[in-house]
């Protein structure tokens, strides 16, 4: 196995060496010719297909040498999340800036992403996220992110520990520095290491090590065949269908659907908690890490500095469904649940670990509940919903506290309509079936009961 630190569950995969090198050795050949048109450099974003609707796009179209919008995006610096892994949880070995040295708009539609080594060996890169965290598919319809981008064109020991990616990690991984990885989630879109003019596609989920998505590996493609993509923009795609039974999660290149993973191939409550909610979406260029150590290690002495990676766009779309799942709504409204009961701050008392209740529903203020953070996290009277002590045992109790962008405030709707929360990995219960006002709610072992059946503002 690549040896990891005790951290590495905070986000990437770090794959057995034995499955990466049978994955070297047998690369597939079944990935069709192009069959789609993808937008030369500095084009213009393809309008969207019929039935579906654009929800984000950026074609970097800024002057050259600029930095990027933050208003949609936010830049990810140093060697980690803080309170996250070192290193990004990977080993990989450079620090992220935001300096347009790193991360810049070209002038001619592009963003570069451009990994640096400077006199003492030391290398800087760039790594950016949407600010969005809720692209996400609505029940009964379907999620597109997709990107034309450039791998950078190196190739043999020049290209020794590089590793571009496009890719999304689920809305709760944003409050807790990715520590509840991988059970929110990972969908990796495109991974290239080591210049070798290739993809891997992935799923990472469940629990690591091991779990049902077998991690540090994840559920993926294996290594697959871009002939080109070093060279030339092509486009990367996944789909994440709930319009089927089983859902889909299908990946594409230039147009061709080549992985499809299907949500039985895990169980129900792993593949929920792994898609059903909003992401973000990430691009970045690491320098080093397990992935490329399997494939002959990097960097080394040879290794080019300065060759980019270049993304001509990116976009979102949906299609179909009843508008997102679940979409934070606009303003504050009553969150209902067993024996038709409100969740209530008591008294609407907002002093630290004031407890919340369930109590008979009444409009007041105490009961205006607002989902922020994709569906994340629930404020009322300005404070957020919030375990006792970051507990994590069978019957802790749930109060207000400040919010904090800690774990134990994190609160994550599912299909089911349960509150999960991946830190204690509970859910939000109404103590003991009660249909008494004045009970005080608390984390419970999720099992799906209508004590843990919660329903939002719409």
């Amino acid at each position: 196995m690549i040896a990891d630190s005790p951290a590495a569950s905070a986000r990437r995969r770090r794959r057995p060496f034995g499955r990466l090198i049978m994955a070297a050795v047998a690369v597939s050949a079944t990935v069709a010719a192009t069959a789609v048109a993808v937008p030369s450099a500095g084009a213009s974003i393809p309008p969207a297909p019929s039935g579906w609707n654009t929800v984000f796009s950026d074609d970097f179209t800024g002057p050259a040498g600029s930095g990027l919008n933050t208003g949609d995006w936010r830049y990810d610096t140093g060697t980690g999340y803080p309170g996250g892994a070192a290193n990004w949880g990977t080993g990989e070995v450079e620090t992220m800036t935001s300096s347009t040295q790193n991360v810049y708009q070209d002038g001619n539609g592009n963003l570069v992403i451009k990994p640096l080594r400077d006199g003492n060996g030391n290398w800087t890169s760039g790594r950016v996220e949407t600010q969005r965290t809720d692209f996400a598919a609505p029940a009964g319809g379907k999620l597109r992110m997709e990107a034309s981008l450039q791998q950078p064109n190196v190739s043999g020991a020049a290209a020794a520990g590089y590793w571009p990616a496009f890719w999304a990690l689920g809305a709760g991984a944003r409050p807790v520095g990715a520590t509840n990885w991988p059970s929110i989630g990972e969908i990796d879109m495109m991974e290239d290491i080591n210049g070798r003019s290739s993809e891997f596609a992935t799923l990472h989920c469940g629990s690591n090590p091991g779990g049902p998505c077998n991690e540090t590996t994840g559920i993926g493609s294996g290594e697959r065949a871009c002939g080109g993509c070093q060279t030339g923009f092509h486009q990367y795609a996944v789909e994440y269908d709930r319009s089927v039974s089983p859902e889909h999660l299908r990946y594409y290149l230039d147009g061709n659907n080549f992985f499809t993973i299907n949500a039985n191939q895990v169980d129900a409550n792993t593949w929920s908690n792994a898609v059903q909610h909003g992401f973000f979406i990430i691009l970045n260029v690491a320098m080093g890490g397990g992935f490329p150590a399997a494939f002959g290690g990097g960097p080394t002495g040879s290794t080019q500095s300065g060759v980019p990676m270049l993304v001509d766009y990116v976009r979102v779309l949906t299609s179909g469904g009843g508008g997102g799942n679940p979409p934070p709504p606009s303003g504050g409204g009553a969150i209902t649940g067993y024996a038709g009961l409100c969740l209530d701050d008591r008294a609407a008392d907002t002093t630290n670990f004031n407890p919340v209740q369930v109590y008979t529903c009444n409009g007041t203020p105490a009961q205006q509940w607002t989902v922020v953070e994709a569906g994340s996290t629930l404020h009322v009277l300005g404070k957020c919903l919030d375990i006792n002590g970051g507990g994590t045992a069978n019957g802790t109790k749930v109060d207000l506290y400040d919010c904090n962008n800690t774990a134990a405030q994190v609160w994550i709707p599912q299909s089911n309509g349960s509150l999960y929360n991946p830190q204690s990995n509970k859910c939000l219960d109404d103590t003991g079936w009660s249909a008494t006002p004045g009970t005080q709610v608390e984390i419970w072992d999720c099992t799906g009961g209508s004590n843990q059946q919660w329903h939002l503002p719409s």
